[in-house]
């Protein structure tokens, strides 16, 4: 037998030894995304498929909240190693948007992991081409560095933060380290990212979208580390619904002897808008009643606005939003226009600081004050 024969030999055999490794490393990556299944109760949000052969392994959703949408670039950067990142949860992301949107309505986020053997781009090219058969429009879309000076930034440390992140693998106990989940640590230091907000207009509301599109980089969980991980939030622009509990007559009574005020969250307005909307009615009647019922008593009708908007612009809505509510307590419920009297505050008596929804939501209100 030639030299040559033998070497051929133990190239042939080499060939079939690196052939059939492939091989097993294939079918361990398509038995990890096989073994990994969409966490409980989750879903595809209605209007948008996902990826071939993806699971859910984080989900979210809220019947209202708020996102920010990026309409731009993210600036600044970090220096490694980054602070840790439990640390991150005290203190403020080092990116900053260039430019961004407020939405708010319906709230569904979902995370993806697709195939190892897909790129990031082939998984976000494909969200845009479902979205745009589905009729939304493009409002921002960026790669790799034009999205943040470093790679990968924009999901572990802007769109995906510590604050933010989902801990639905495993689910959370009191034990858990946070960076046992698999949900929480899917973005960690990735890779190769790509992104894309969208817009669709319809008739029956607004929807808005984020995606974002990067290869995990975290080590210690093979179901996501080398895979496409896919963040999708969705805004569907739904009007809020009223929790707030009527306040009986009896109750506004009681509580006016007690304090000389009480405020009130059942008299609705449109945004930036002196209409009374129809859910008030049940309000309006307990204030009638409550003063029906003790017929010396005469109250300030005192409107409340957030900061929202110019002051002498929320100054002069608050008292126009209470004109409208004396107006309606005298035309409809048969009040005398002697025992009430108009007032508006704007935002200079808040319940709570402005900077949240939650504290612009409570200082939003109309208060009845004994004269």
């Amino acid at each position: 037998m030639s030299a040559w024969s033998a070497v051929g030999r133990v190239c042939l055999h080499r060939l079939f030894v690196y052939a059939f490794l492939a091989l097993c490393l294939v079918c361990v990556d398509r038995s990890v995304l096989a073994q990994t299944k969409d966490v409980p109760a989750s879903k595809d949000h209605p209007m948008i498929k996902r990826f071939e052969r993806s699971a859910i392994i984080g989900y979210e959703f809220k019947k209202f909240n708020d996102l920010v949408l990026l309409l731009g670039p993210v600036k600044g950067q970090y220096s490694p190693p980054l602070k840790f990142e439990y640390e991150m949860e005290r203190d403020k992301s080092p990116l900053t948007p260039t430019k961004t949107q407020t939405v708010e309505g319906q709230s569904t986020r979902i995370l993806y992991v697709a195939p190892q053997e897909r790129s990031t781009l082939e998984v976000l090219r494909n969200y845009e081409l479902e979205l745009q058969k589905n009729g939304f429009e493009p409002l921002f879309k960026c790669s790799r560095e034009q999205c943040t000076q470093q790679d990968g930034a924009l999901g572990w440390l802007y769109l995906y933060p510590p604050k933010r992140r989902l801990l639905n693998i495993p689910p959370p106990t009191g034990k858990t380290n946070k960076f046992e989940s698999v949900s929480w640590s899917a973005l960690s230091y990735a890779t190769d990212q790509h992104f894309l907000s969208a817009k669709r207009t319809s008739a029956g509301g607004d929807t808005y979208v984020s995606v974002y599109s990067a290869r995990g980089g975290y080590k210690n969980h093979q179901q996501t580390f080398e895979h496409p991980i896919l963040l999708l939030e969705v805004i569907d622009a739904v009007p809020m619904e009223n929790k707030m509990v009527t306040i009986d007559a009896a109750a506004m009574a009681k509580e006016v002897a007690a304090t000389g005020h009480i405020a009130l969250y059942g008299i609705l307005f449109d945004t930036d808008k002196t209409d009374i909307k129809p859910e008030s009615v049940a309000a309006l009647e307990e204030i009638a009643k409550f003063l029906k019922a003790d017929p010396k008593v005469g109250v300030y009708i005192v409107g409340h606005t957030d900061n929202v908007g110019g002051f002498e612009h929320n100054m002069s809505l608050s008292l126009r939003r209470a004109e409208a509510v004396v107006k309606e307590l005298t035309t409809k419920y048969g009040v005398s226009a002697a025992r009430l009297k108009a007032v508006g505050t704007g935002p200079v008596v808040p319940l709570a600081p402005n900077d949240t929804d939650e504290g612009r939501a409570k200082n939003r209100r109309v208060e009845l004050v004994k004269q």
